[in-house]
């Protein structure tokens, strides 16, 4: 049995995780398709045509530029947060972060067929899926996931209604 900091952390630290995952479910598909249909235009096309036909190696470069990109412009949030800009920072750290989980999810869209020729890749995939899918079991079936729904499903409504305005 965990003495009670342990139990504390791994509370904290399975909290977190969740948030991590909960984001990414909601926002991944929803976000992908948005860059897809940016993706249809001329420009692009050919770009995204580009990136479908990378070899494997050049697919992980691909896929983690975008995140090491993004690093400079959280560390100057943080930084504008740290000087007192607190709105500022959260913003800019809130769009650095829908920003790249579109141009993540996209980019592995793309990719995913050469990442899954790289051994270590696919099994890292298929660990982070099932420890997604144990994550997301425990989660939907908790009160707040309960709760969450009903708001996410109830602002799907009054945007579509907004949207036909």
């Amino acid at each position: 049995m965990l003495r009670w900091p342990a139990r504390v952390l791994t509370g904290l630290v399975s909290g977190l995780l969740a948030v991590i995952i909960l984001f990414e479910e909601w926002g991944w598909e929803p976000l992908q398709r948005l860059l897809a249909r940016i993706g249809r235009w001329p420009g692009l096309r050919w770009i995204e045509g580009f990136v479908r036909t990378l070899p494997p190696w050049a697919a992980v470069v691909m896929f983690v530029v975008p995140a090491a990109l993004l690093l400079p412009i959280k560390l100057l949030a943080l930084w504008a947060i740290g000087r007192g800009h607190l709105v500022l920072g959260m913003l800019v750290i809130v769009a650095a972060k829908i920003v790249g989980t579109a141009v993540v999810a996209r980019l592995f869209t793309l990719t995913q067929p050469a990442l899954m020729q790289l051994r270590w890749f696919a099994w890292a995939h298929a660990h982070w899926i099932r420890l997604k899918h144990a994550v997301l079991e425990r989660a939907r079936a908790s009160w707040a996931w309960r709760v969450a729904r009903v708001i996410q499903r109830q602002w799907t409504l009054r945007w579509r209604h907004w949207l036909r305005r």
